[in-house]
C-alpha cells in the first residue's frame, strides 16, 4: 500500500445530554479524524483521546500534533505498508496510544475497503449484530438517574452501567435496583477509588451487580487483585489494560474477572484483538468499552465486538444516545442490538456536508512518493 497524504481532521459535536464522570462533564466531543489517502481507496480512524488529559494522559490538540510531526511521517518509509507494519513503525515513539490506533485504523480501513473485505471479516467476527448497553453518567439527582434509566431500558438497552465515584455509589444504585429489579447492571469508578475504600465497596455486593469496572489508579493491581478477594462482584478492568501483556499480567494476579477491551487505549484493533484472544484463552469474558465515538469510531468497534470472546453487551450504543446528528449514517437499535457494518472496512463514511458543519480545523501531511 503506498499512501499519498493523510488528514487529520478536528470536529465538535454537541451531545445530545451533557455526560458526567469523575473526569468532569462533557457537553461538546471534540473529536479527531484520520483519513487515510492511498491510489486505491480512502480509509478512517477516529482518536478516542479527550479534550483534555483526564482519563489519560492523552487528548486531542497533542494527538494531532503528535500524528503530524511523528506517527505519519514514521510511515513513509515502510516497505509494504498494510496495517500489521504499522505499530512496529511507531513503538519508538513512546506512548500515544490512541493517536496511534486511529492512524493503524485508518490504514487498515482503505487496505480493506480496496480488497472489499468487511473490518469485521478480517478481524473474526461471528455475528450479524451485538448486544448494546447503555453507560449512565452521574446526574443531579436519584430521581434524575431513575428517569434516565427509565428512557434506556424503554429504548430497548440489554445493560445499564452507572458510573459512580465517592459520595454516589451505594444509594444511586440501591434506588435503581429497587425500581427496576434484575435488570443487568453494572458500575465504572474511572479510577474514582483507593485501597482505603476497600471496605466501602464491598457494600455493592448485595445488589448482584455484573460488574464493578476500574476502581482504582491503572497501576494499582495489587489493589484491584486484593479487592477481588474481598469482593463478590467480579472486578473488571479498564484504564489498566493497555496491551496483551497487561491483560495477562493483569489476570495471572487475579486482579480481574472480566476485562472492558477499548481499541484507542491499546493501541489499535488490532491489539485489541490480542488481549481478546488472551482473555479468551483464560475463559476471561471481555467487552467493548466506549469513549463517547462518532460513527466512524463506532462502526469499528461494533465490528470488533462481535468476536467470538466478547460474552457481555458492550457500550456501543446507538448513534442518537449521544448525537441528534451523527457523522456518518445512524446506527440504531433494533430489539437491543446493533448490526455490524458489512461493508468494505469500516462499512461507513463521514457525510461530507455534515462533517464540513462540525469540523474546525484541518491539517493536510502528504508522504513523499
Amino acid at each position: 500500500m503506498k499512501i499519498t497524504g493523510v488528514e487529520i481532521r478536528t470536529v465538535e459535536m454537541p451531545l445530545v445530554t451533557p455526560f458526567r464522570t469523575s473526569f468532569g462533564t462533557e457537553t461538546v466531543r471534540e473529536a479527531l479524524l484520520v483519513r487515510v489517502v492511498t491510489g486505491e481507496a480512502e480509509g478512517w480512524g477516529e482518536c478516542g483521546a479527550g479534550t483534555a488529559p483526564l482519563y489519560s494522559s492523552e487528548y486531542t490538540h497533542a494527538a494531532a500534533d503528535v500524528l503530524a510531526r511523528y506517527l505519519i511521517p514514521a510511515l513513509a518509509g515502510v516497505p509494504d505498508l498494510d496495517a500489521h507494519r504499522v505499530a512496529p513503525a511507531l513503538a519508538p515513539f513512546k506512548g500515544h496510544r490512541m493517536a496511534k490506533a486511529a492512524l493503524e485504523t485508518a490504514v487498515l480501513d482503505a487496505d480493506l475497503r480496496a480488497r472489499g473485505v468487511p473490518f469485521g471479516q478480517a478481524l473474526g467476527a461471528v455475528r450479524d449484530t451485538v448486544p448494546c448497553g447503555v453507560s449512565v453518567g452521574i446526574t443531579e439527582s436519584i430521581p434524575a438517574l431513575l428517569d434516565a434509566v427509565a428512557e434506556y431500558l424503554d429504548a430497548g438497552y440489554l445493560r445499564i452501567k452507572l458510573k459512580i465515584e465517592p459520595g454516589w455509589d451505594i444509594e444511586p444504585v440501591r434506588a435503581v435496583r429497587e425500581r427496576f429489579g434484575d435488570i443487568p447492571l453494572q458500575v465504572d469508578a474511572n479510577t474514582a477509588y483507593g485501597r482505603a475504600d476497600l471496605r466501602h465497596l464491598t457494600g455493592l455486593d448485595p445488589f448482584g451487580l455484573l460488574l464493578i469496572e476500574q476502581p482504582f489508579a491503572q497501576d494499582d493491581l495489587i489493589g484491584h487483585a486484593r479487592l477481588a478477594e474481598r469482593i463478590t462482584t467480579p472486578v473488571c478492568l479498564d484504564e489498566s489494560i493497555v496491551s496483551a501483556r497487561a491483560a495477562a499480567d493483569a489476570i495471572a494476579l487475579g486482579a480481574c474477572q472480566v476485562v472492558n477491551i477499548k481499541p484507542g487505549r491499546v493501541g489499535g484493533h488490532l491489539e485489541a484483538r490480542r488481549i481478546h484472544d488472551v482473555c479468551a484463552a483464560h475463559g476471561v469474558p471481555v467487552w467493548c468499552g466506549g469513549m463517547l465515538e462518532t460513527g466512524v469510531g463506532r462502526a469499528a468497534n461494533i465490528a470488533l465486538a462481535a468476536l467470538p470472546g466478547f460474552l457481555l453487551p458492550g457500550d456501543t450504543s446507538a448513534s442518537d444516545r449521544y448525537y441528534r446528528t451523527d457523522l456518518t449514517p445512524p446506527f440504531r437499535l433494533v430489539d437491543g442490538h446493533l448490526a455490524v457494518p458489512e461493508g468494505p472496512g469500516i462499512g461507513v463514511t463521514p457525510i461530507p456536508e455534515v462533517l464540513d458543519d462540525v469540523t474546525v480545523r484541518t491539517t493536510w501531511v502528504p508522504l513523499p512518493s
